[in-house]
């Protein structure tokens, strides 16, 4: 395959800018002129002309739900990128017109208030005269969620229902439920409550995994780092990717990490995964060279380390005791050499996480052995050169997108104003990688982080982190590619259009480099390739993808309204 009269961002401190690239099996063979490339052209060749499209690197998502979210996404309607909530709302009777008796009719993540031109929520009665007697759950950020009228009559919460441990049901003045439950101190009631609805078949839940990865590449998404989630139990719950990767059908490179699910047996978990996966002794399917493979631990590794970002209440305090109990986990981890990472937004966590991690090199060096501090919204330059020292690095989404206008409310601008610090994290020469954190807070959609961190910007326009600390174009281009591998020390074959790497990349709408700020927001691929095969093709490129897959059920929210609102 070969690709000409593209503008190609190569990534490559060598060589930045081409305009052909010639691609044979799953590697780049050549990048530069459209003449000197075309010399490999070949009886079998594919030429594709990109009609001076922009061209870049796939982009790598280093933190991302993938695994469960594509259990889930034929059932989800999606209010990412709804620009009002009259649309919102009309999008939500719709669906539930179409719902059929069983079902529900669910809104799970990826939206705010402030991406709306009226700057405010739904009402729990504007939810109930859109559902009528259809249940409806619609989650908002990791704070709450809203249960229509037939949703509390389907679960049975009513006036004697009593508030779960890790939670809110809030109730009117006559002591009835209002629908409204609220995450404090964590997000437990609103996961546990969302695992209670209806679950697609196998046969729907593999269609929805292939539309989920179909929707990532569509946006230019050509790799994922899985981090696990709650109620995502391995191996039970990684069966529909396992059996796509046989098959050699999954479309994105797709490192995964097992994420412990019950308080008080996570030591449990990890001793019993790692007797049951050989991190060194992995194989591929024989199909193609796309990567399915477990990665190491995290992103939860002690239910008593979690503090969720929910800006609506204080920060959680961690329990005395968390120490010993994550120590354990991770002496047990560097021992056997796996990899971890920790999801820490606070630097009041990240200090008592660092504290462990500290202890175990002690006892037993890290040694290079590769671990991801997650988030790190507010994270310290003292704790920065503490992750340096020991060889750490640093994963960071737009999460502040979504919730910086919850942020201030609580802490003050003061603290918005580089949270995360990227580029002191950079400074340091500590490896970062950009990603989103979707499905169930932020969006997945890649371009609205590269919105975020370039601009300084929320969903809603409001002006959040300061101008000077954020970054330009290209460098949050290289967070989300070769600063990605980095994490993972795969950036020397991955993450770039250069000769001998992945043949990863993507064709696209609009030209990155060069559009307005707000433009950023909706762009596409026009053509994705991964491991040199063509996974998505759109408009003049639509004849050298495969054919669109339907999409079941047919009273799916993705068959009439498809992921991310571009218009």
């Amino acid at each position: 395959m070969i690709i000409i009269n593209a503008k190609i961002n190569t990534l490559d401190e060598n060589q930045m800018n081409a305009e052909a690239v010639a691609i044979k099996g799953n590697m780049i063979t050549a990048v530069g002129s459209g003449k000197d490339v075309l010399k490999f052209k070949g009886v079998k060749t594919v030429i594709i002309n990109a009609n001076g499209k922009s061209v870049i690197p796939g982009l790598f998502d280093s933190h991302l739900h993938v695994i469960r979210a594509g259990r889930f996404y034929n059932a989800e309607l999606r209010w990412d990128g709804v620009r009002t909530l009259k649309r919102a709302l009309e999008m939500l009777r719709e669906q539930a017109q179409r719902t059929p008796q069983g079902q529900w009719v669910r809104v799970v993540g990826g939206w705010n208030e402030y991406q709306f031109e009226e700057k405010r929520l739904p009402t729990i009665e504007e939810i109930n005269d859109a559902t009528g007697n259809v249940p409806a759950f619609i989650l908002y950020l990791y704070g709450k969620a809203w249960i229509n009228k037939a949703g509390l009559m389907a679960l049975n919460i009513s006036s004697k229902t009593p508030n779960p441990v890790q939670g809110l049901f809030v109730k009117d003045d006559n002591g009835d439920p209002t629908g409204l439950l609220v995450a404090e101190p964590n997000a437990y009631i609103l996961y546990s409550t969302l695992s209670k609805l209806p679950e697609l078949t196998i046969a729907e839940k593999i269609n929805s995994t292939l539309q989920y990865m179909t929707e990532l590449n569509r946006l230019g998404v050509t790799s994922v780092m899985d981090a696990g989630g709650g109620f995502q139990n391995f191996p039970d719950d990684y069966t529909i990717t396992d059996s796509l990767n046989s098959l050699g059908k999954i479309t994105v490179r797709l490192p995964y990490f097992l994420f412990a699910q019950k308080k008080g047996t996570e030591l449990q978990d990890y001793t019993k995964w790692l007797g049951m996966v050989e991190m060194d002794q992995q194989k591929g399917n024989n199909i193609n060279g796309i990567e399915y493979r477990v990665e190491g631990g995290g992103e939860n590794l002690v239910a008593d380390a979690a503090d969720f970002e929910d800006f609506l209440f204080p920060r959680p305090e961690f329990v005395p005791g968390m120490e010993n109990n994550m120590k354990s986990i991770i002496r047990l981890l560097v021992k056997k050499r796996w990899p971890f990472r920790i999801h820490a937004t606070y630097n009041e966590s990240i200090t008592r996480d660092l504290n462990v991690i500290e202890e175990v090199n002690k006892e037993i060096p890290l040694n290079g052995l590769i671990w991801i501090i997650d988030h790190a919204e507010t994270i310290t330059i003292e704790n920065l050169q503490r992750i340096k020292s020991l060889g750490g690095a640093v994963s960071i989404q737009h999460r502040m997108a979504f919730q910086g206008e919850s942020f201030i409310h609580r802490y003050g601008r003061d603290g918005a104003l580089a949270a995360p610090p990227v580029k002191a994290i950079m400074e340091l020469g500590i490896p970062v990688g950009l990603g989103t954190d979707g499905t169930r807070v932020a969006t997945y959609n890649p371009w609205v982080s590269l919105y975020w961190i370039t601009t300084g910007k929320t969903v809603g326009g409001n002006q959040v982190m300061a101008k000077e600390n954020t970054i330009d174009r290209i460098t949050a281009l290289k967070l989300f590619t070769v600063g990605s591998y980095s994490l993972i020390r795969e950036d020397d074959t991955k993450g770039k259009i250069k000769e001998g790497y992945s043949a990863d990349l993507d064709i696209l709408s609009d030209d990155y480099l060069s559009i307005p700020d707000e433009q950023i927001k909706s762009i596409t691929s026009l053509l994705t390739i991964v491991d040199g095969k063509v996974v998505w093709g759109d408009g003049d490129f639509s004849s050298l993808a495969p054919a669109k897959l339907p999409v079941i059920p047919d009273w799916s929210p993705v068959k009439y309204y498809g992921g991310y609102q571009i218009k």
